[in-house]
């Protein structure tokens, strides 16, 4: 059988670029009519996504990937990210395997109790490379955890298995790039470092010349060229991925600004959801955990979250549910998506201690007429024009309560008429963006630097 070429991406760092410069080179190599797949053996994340599985069923994946495939012009499917670990604590991670829910993995299994997921990833990449041209593959955090690498599938054990030529990026934008970059070769085995062809620096501010230097110095001492450097750009941004920045999108305050304060629960998920009200000129729209930011807030948002119960409990804690509370009774807006809905209505119970403990029941924050039952089977739904439904929770009862509202549907306010009528009722103002449009501008916008500062021939000629 016919095998397609590959590449793999690694990073220095977490957040290094790792899915910026996979997104870019996807909407690259697909200009040149080439069939490219995005793939990331396991991501851990609480952002993701509902595809359409290989059967017709739904199935989760994670939204980095989606986007990807978005900017590659091909159906996302779950063999393009088949291992999804979602964060319930410091210590545990609910398992999605091929897209759906496969039990926990905690840190104390941690290698012994990933062996089949390597198995199933591995499975995957095959089948990704029987079917399209070029496979864009993603790593996660670096390639030098030398504490993980005898159980790592994502990173060099999935180098090793397909003989993927391995490029890594660093953002240079935190500092230390040529020490993180020489560091990471040197970390290697001498057989995983065979397969390290070389860098991409990223998010470079300055003139570019002043680097040529440290390059071919880089590139004397380790035989590795540097195959472009990537500008920092004030309007790149994509679909977040993790929740290592959540700075909001910051609108310049003036007359007629509104200001949008998201609740920044310790275990948010699917922050994503907010990101079509970045894209509003008049809206100012920031990630809060003081209950002191809601005071001046013109709409406060209640987003989702893995765990329910606990951010629930937190928010009591830190006393936002007061604060939240006073809110609604002046007579201004909350929303409540997916967790943050059932957090607004009167009770939630978990029966069968799918979040915790068995037949755990608290009161909500009491501001929408519902009730939360949690059970076992997770539902995933995909919506038109634009949502999809991730959750365990069983809501009865209403959405609505005069300013207060709630949608158990992730990403709904991504379609423009839906987001305009929600804004129109709230804040009593029109929509003035367009949020399909700003993405196939962004990954338009990348796909251009991606060609312009990156040599796109050298690195299909590594495929190859």
């Amino acid at each position: 059988m016919t095998r397609g070429a590959a590449l793999l991406v690694a990073g220095m760092t977490s957040d290094a670029g790792k899915s910026v410069v996979t997104t870019g080179l996807c909407r690259a190599f697909a200009r040149r009519g080439i069939a490219v797949a995005p793939y990331k053996a396991q991501n851990m994340s609480n952002n993701s996504m509902v595809v359409t599985g290989p059967d017709g069923a739904p199935g989760e994946i994670g939204r980095a990937q989606w986007v990807q495939a978005v900017a590659a012009g091909v159906t996302p499917e779950v063999a393009m990210n088949p291992v999804l670990l979602k964060p319930g604590s410091d210590r545990r991670s609910h398992v999605v395997l091929m897209g759906q829910p496969a039990g926990e993995v905690s840190s104390r299994n941690w290698q012994d109790g990933r062996a089949h997921l390597a198995e199933t990833a591995f499975a995957a990449f095959d089948d990704l490379r029987t079917r399209f041209e070029l496979v864009v593959a993603e790593g996660a955090g670096s390639p030098a955890e030398i504490n993980l690498r005898a159980s790592d599938y994502v990173n060099m054990g999935l180098a090793r298995h397909g003989d993927v030529p391995t490029i890594v990026v660093g953002d240079i934008d935190r500092g230390g790039w040529f020490a993180s970059a020489y560091g990471t070769l040197m970390l290697l085995d001498a057989a995983d470092q065979a397969l390290v062809k070389g860098y991409v620096v990223n998010r470079f501010r300055g003139d570019v010349e002043l680097l040529r230097p440290g390059l071919a110095d880089l590139e004397q001492r380790t035989g590795r060229p540097t195959y472009g450097v990537l500008p920092w750009h004030p309007d790149l941004w994509l679909d977040s991925e993790d929740a290592l920045d959540l700075a909001g999108r910051r609108a310049e305050v003036g007359a007629g600004v509104r200001k949008v304060a998201v609740v920044r629960l310790p275990r948010i998920s699917n922050f994503t959801d907010v990101d079509a009200l970045g894209l509003e000129p008049g809206l100012d729209v920031e990630f809060v955990s003081d209950p002191a930011r809601l005071g001046d807030a013109d709409l406060v948002v209640l987003p989702g979250t893995r765990a329910t119960l606990a951010d629930l409990a937190w928010l009591r804690e830190r006393g936002l549910d007061v604060a939240i509370q006073r809110h609604a009774a002046a007579g201004r807006p909350v929303l409540g998506i997916c967790g943050g809905c059932q957090m607004l209505g009167r009770r939630i119970e978990d029966p069968d201690g799918v979040e915790g403990a068995a037949g755990a029941a608290v009161d909500g924050l009491g501001l929408l007429d519902l009730v939360t039952r949690f059970g076992p089977e997770k539902r995933l739904v995909v919506h038109e024009p634009a949502g999809y439904e991730i959750h365990h929770g069983r809501i009865t009862g209403t959405t609505t309560a005069g300013n207060v509202s709630g949608t158990m549907v992730h990403g709904s306010l991504e379609d423009d008429a839906t987001r305009d009528a929600y804004l129109r009722a709230a804040l009593g103002v029109e929509s003035g963006a367009s949020f399909p449009a700003a993405r196939a501008a962004r990954l338009d916008l990348l796909g251009d630097l991606v060609e312009e500062h990156l040599d796109l021939d050298a690195l299909l000629e590594l495929t190859r």
